[in-house]
């Protein structure tokens, strides 16, 4: 990305800059209804959209997909911006194509998030800010439910359902040497010593009884049959059954010890 000149056929090493008053005369030119104006402080804020698409290079997007969706808030930028307001344009504007660029990234997550699902979440950060900005302190789950109204469980499992998904592959330290990744901090306890030796133990118990003993537990255990069932197949008794089955788990039992 960084070594990329042309995006979406533009060459960014030759995209203008604007200085603040050729900015204000742009805007009232165009607020006057000056097209020309416009397409100047597009291309004059090309620059602006770059800079900010830095921030997304490790999502694994397309470099051109986000430009042009940075052109899209960076257009709804200039169409808002409010010459009254003592505000830089790019004070405004960087986040609206930060907002544009995560709109885009959302809607197109490989997980799939309700639009319900969603809208609660992005109330509760909008609600978060107001907190925030009242009381000077990072407001709880509790408090963001009261002021929405909402459960507060529906409240963290929306804020946790927004979150980008991290690749088990994307390291998160290296000191100059063997990098650690994620995959590298997270325990698997299906894989752990223990359930392995239990797995080779269990298997241990099974291959010493007789086949009659094998058959059954595998027709109760693995298949899912009911003793009745297994008894209709071997042509014996359900009581057989029961009483084969037992002496089976307990001599395994004792060959697991």
């Amino acid at each position: 990305m960084r070594n990329k000149v042309e995006i979406c056929g533009v060459d960014t090493s030759k995209l203008p800059v604007l200085k603040n008053e050729e900015m204000r005369e742009l805007f009232k030119q165009m607020h006057e209804g000056n097209i020309t104006a416009r397409e100047k402080l597009v291309n004059g804020n090309l620059r602006l959209v770059l800079s900010v698409i830095q921030r997304f290079n490790n999502r694994g997007e397309y470099v051109d997909d986000l430009f042009q969706v940075g052109c899209i808030g960076l257009m709804k930028s200039i169409d808002n911006f409010d010459l009254g307001q003592n505000v830089r344009f790019s004070t405004y504007a960087v986040p609206m194509i930060i907002g544009e660029i995560r709109r885009y990234l959302r809607d197109n997550n490989p997980i799939r998030v309700s639009r319900s699902l969603r809208d609660i979440a992005y109330k509760s950060l909008q609600i978060r800010e107001r907190l925030i900005a009242e009381t000077s302190k990072e407001p709880t789950a509790e408090d963001i439910a009261k002021e929405l109204g909402v459960p507060q469980e529906e409240i963290v499992f929306a804020l946790d359902a927004i979150q980008d998904p991290v690749s088990l592959f994307e390291p998160i330290y290296n000191d100059g040497g063997d990098p650690i990744y994620v995959m590298d901090q997270i325990s698997d306890d299906k894989n752990s010593d223990t359930s392995w030796i239990d797995e080779i133990a269990l298997k241990e118990g099974i291959r010493r009884l007789n086949e009659r003993e094998k058959m059954i537990l595998k027709k109760r255990f693995f298949q899912g049959k009911t003793q009745m069932e297994v008894a209709e197949e071997i042509g014996i008794s359900q009581a057989q059954v029961s009483r084969l089955e037992k002496a089976a788990i307990k001599q395994m039992a004792k060959n697991i010890q």
